[in-house]
Order: structure tokens, then C-alpha cells, then sequence
């Protein structure tokens, strides 16, 4: 197969979505043969950068190939790693062009409004000679694990709240609870639905020492700069957004809390259940949400919003509406990879129903063996085994643990085998050293909430 100019190999293809350019392996095939060095840095908060070396081909004939491959590296590591400056090394012409795409107005106007809204400055595309390249600046963190004392942890959830209380590292008390935090443009109501939860876990122990929260979105601190829960609340009442759990948090006592993606919390849990490190964790449901813990069980400080990043570059991939760009994971890896599917295989969706509808529907016939839905989870499976070279690339991964609605049931072990049968079959190392799994028994006893109360150390 060949795109722009390069052949890249691939022994496997979705049936129902033969265009399939999986990012990963196309890129592997560009570099073969690409020799002008360049680097790209990505600058973030705290003064901390990531760098990356890599390569072009440089000649006009490859000009096409060369921008596709860095626009979409660029592309990835915003949106793994985060940042508000990116530093073009050794490329020129290639940083010009970048610069207008990721503007305000730009073909990349939605990443640029997020970077903005999540750091509250300019995103900016930097054009460097490669010798002035800025020097990495990288610092883990060390996240959870902490199971002493009596702690309330909290799952803030788009549809539903999770809290327990823990104690020594027993869950003593859990509950759910419907809410609507997606529907509610006055933070005061998330605010008091938070409070709320808090105040029902503190009345289970003797005391509090410290909180830890699992929710959506991305953070500066504690403070939640992009978050679906607060979907619906203007950017002018942002102020109350930013300081909710904190405020919530000093009415329980003057006890330490720590705010984390419920990404990375998932990948926590899984680190707490495994008794290991190197952990991804990827939910496929209403879009796709990824964590990782590194080897020692840090976090890196990433966003890892893998949703919007690239893992198709098919020019006629399915758009995400939201950000408008095409080919990004959460066409791939969530309900919508189902739903888009298939129609392709001839099962037919009432456009009445909700996105969680149509899915149960395709659930409903892979339950009864249904060949068309089998069809349709055997091509995420492909989907997904070419995407974990590709993630293997940016992250170090001993364990891919897959969790979510799309995962359930019959149509989740044929992604799981269908993903381990092609890495076996083409990249045997990786699938050596990356094990794809569903969590295990003792990770789903440890739960969100549970792993989220373990994200603070106490006060000495």
C-alpha cells in the first residue's frame, strides 16, 4: 500500500473500513529512509518540555509527506502531552505553514482555542534552527497508592457520582448516584452535589485525613480547566469552576486533596491491582479517555487526551465533529466506532436513538452471534492493534488494560483477540512486552473511587 509517496505494510485491514492508513506503521515506513534531522519541543506548565528527535526527508518531491508526518507528530504530542509552545527545529517552511494552521483561525482553530482555555495564554508555533532546540525539561509525579488513614475518595462521572469512604485501605461505604452535571450551567450545582458526596462519606468514619478525586477533564493542580462536567458553564463563571473541589474539600476540615484525570486514576488502579507500573489504561465508551502510570507508578503530568489525536490518516476517515479533524481516536475507540461500522455491514440504526442506544442494539445482536455485529468489533480489534505501535511509540506500556461499554460482553473479547492474535502474528516483540488485557479481578475490586481516595499523602 502507498500514501504520499511512501509504501508502508500491513497484513491485516478492516473489513469495513479497507482505507484504513493506520498512523503508526505509515510513520515507521516514512522514516526508513528520511535523513534531515529535525526536533520538536513542546513547552508546558512549570516550565517543563518535552523533545522529540526525529527526521525528514527534506526534498520537494517529498514536501506533501514530510508536512503530513510533522503536522500529525505535532498533532499527537499536543494532545499526549499538552502544551502551549511548539518548537519547529530544523524545518522552516514546515513551521510556517503550521503557524497558520494553528490559529485562530487556522485549520486548527479547535486545538488552539483548547490549549488556550486550558493554559490561559496563546498557543504558539515556534520556528527554530535545530541547533537552538530547548533542552528537556521532563519531571514525573508520583500519584496515589496511599492507603492509611481515613480517606474519602470521589468519582465525579458525566452521568453518574461515585464516592466511598475508605479506611486503612477497606471500603467501609460506597454509593452512586444520578446527577447532571453536563445539563447544569451554575456551578453552585455541581459545587453542592460534590459537597454533598464528601459529607456522606465523612459521616462513615471517625474522621477525615484526606480526599482524592477521580474526574474528566483536564487539570492544573486541582483546578479543572477543561472538564465535561462543567460542560454547560460559561467561561465568565470559570472562577468558581477552578477552586469547586478545593472549596467543597475545606468544608470537610483542613485535610490534603488531589484532583486527577479519571484516566490516569484508571491507570492507577490498574498499577494497585497488578502491583506494577508501565500501565495504560483506555475506556472506550462515550469517546475514548486514556491514563498512564510509568514504572514507578508516577504520572508524567501529560493530558492524555488521546481522543484527539491521530491514529488514521486516510484523507476520507470519519470527521470528529467536535474538533472538526478527521482520522482522531475517538472515531475508533469508543461507541462511535461501532455506530459508524455499522451501517457499513448492513445493520441499520434508528436515528432516533442515542448514541448508548445504538450501541446496545449492535450489543444485542453480538450477543445472538450476529456475523454483521462480529464483523464490527473484529475491525476495532484491527484498529486497535495498529494503534498500539503506534502509542508504543510515545509511551512505555507492559500492560494495555481495556475498560468501558464497547468492551463488554462477546463484541470485547473479539476486540481483545483480534488484537493479540495480529501483534502476535506481526510484532512479536511488542506483543512480548505489552500485554493487552481486560482488568483482572483484583483491579476491579479496587475501583475508581477506591484508587481515587489513594491519590493524597497525608500530613506528617
Amino acid at each position: 500500500m502507498r500514501y504520499l509517496g511512501i509504501e508502508y505494510n500491513t497484513r491485516h485491514t478492516p473489513k469495513l473500513d479497507p482505507g484504513f492508513i493506520p498512523f503508526g506503521v505509515w510513520m515507521d515506513a516514512y522514516l526508513k529512509n528520511a535523513k534531515k534531522p529535525i526536533a520538536i519541543a513542546v513547552e508546558r506548565d512549570k516550565g517543563q518540555v518535552s523533545v522529540r528527535h526525529t527526521f525528514i526527508h527534506g526534498t520537494p518531491d517529498m514536501a506533501q509527506a514530510d508536512y503530513r508526518y510533522v503536522e500529525r507528530m505535532v498533532k499527537f504530542l499536543l494532545w499526549s502531552i499538552g502544551g502551549f509552545k511548539v518548537y519547529i527545529c530544523g524545518a522552516s517552511e514546515i513551521a510556517r505553514q503550521m503557524q497558520a494552521d494553528y490559529s485562530a483561525d487556522g485549520k486548527r482553530a479547535f486545538d488552539f482555542d483548547f490549549f488556550h482555555k486550558l493554559y490561559e495564554v496563546d498557543l504558539e508555533i515556534i520556528d527554530l534552527p535545530l541547533e537552538e532546540c530547548p533542552a528537556a525539561n521532563e519531571s514525573a509525579q508520583p500519584l496515589g497508592g496511599h492507603m492509611d488513614g481515613c480517606r474519602i475518595g470521589f468519582d465525579a462521572g458525566g452521568s453518574d457520582r461515585k464516592v466511598s469512604a475508605v479506611i486503612d485501605g477497606e471500603c467501609v461505604y460506597s454509593e452512586e448516584v444520578v446527577w447532571f452535571p453536563k445539563l447544569n450551567p451554575d456551578p453552585t450545582y455541581q459545587y453542592n452535589e460534590i459537597l454533598t458526596a464528601f459529607r456522606t462519606a465523612a459521616s462513615k468514619m471517625p474522621r477525615v485525613d484526606a480526599i482524592g478525586v477521580s474526574s474528566a477533564g483536564t487539570f492544573i493542580g486541582n483546578a479543572p480547566m477543561i472538564s465535561s462536567i462543567f460542560y454547560k458553564v460559561p467561561r465568565n463563571r470559570w472562577d468558581e469552576v477552578k477552586t469547586c473541589f478545593d472549596r467543597a474539600a475545606a468544608e470537610i476540615g483542613d485535610v490534603p486533596i488531589v484532583v486527577a484525570n479519571d484516566g490516569d486514576v484508571s491507570a492507577l488502579a490498574g498499577a494497585m491491582g497488578l502491583g506494577t507500573g508501565n500501565i495504560m489504561g483506555l475506556a472506550m465508551g462515550t469517546s475514548e479517555a486514556v491514563g498512564y502510570v510509568d514504572a514507578d507508578k508516577n504520572v508524567r503530568g501529560w493530558i492524555s487526551e488521546l481522543a484527539f489525536a491521530p491514529v488514521d490518516l486516510s484523507e476520507d476517515a470519519m470527521q470528529d465533529e467536535w474538533s472538526t479533524d478527521f482520522g482522531v481516536g475517538c472515531k475508533y475507540f469508543s461507541q462511535d466506532a461501532v455506530i459508524k461500522l455499522a451501517p457499513r455491514n448492513g445493520i441499520e440504526l434508528d436515528p432516533e436513538l442515542s448514541p448508548a442506544e445504538k450501541l446496545k442494539v449492535v450489543q444485542k445482536l453480538m450477543a445472538e452471534d450476529d456475523p454483521r455485529a462480529a464483523d464490527i468489533y473484529h475491525d476495532i480489534g484491527v484498529y486497535l492493534a495498529y494503534t498500539v505501535v503506534l502509542y508504543s511509540h510515545f509511551y512505555d506500556i507492559e500492560h494495555l488494560m481495556l475498560m468501558g461499554r464497547v468492551m463488554s460482553g462477546k463484541g470485547g473479547d473479539i476486540i481483545l483477540n483480534t488484537c493479540n492474535a495480529i501483534l502476535r502474528e506481526e510484532y512479536p516483540e511488542l506483543a512480548k512486552k505489552c500485554e493487552v488485557m481486560l482488568p483482572d479481578e483484583k483491579t476491579r475490586r479496587v475501583g475508581q473511587s477506591v484508587a481515587a481516595a489513594s491519590l493524597p499523602q497525608l500530613r506528617k
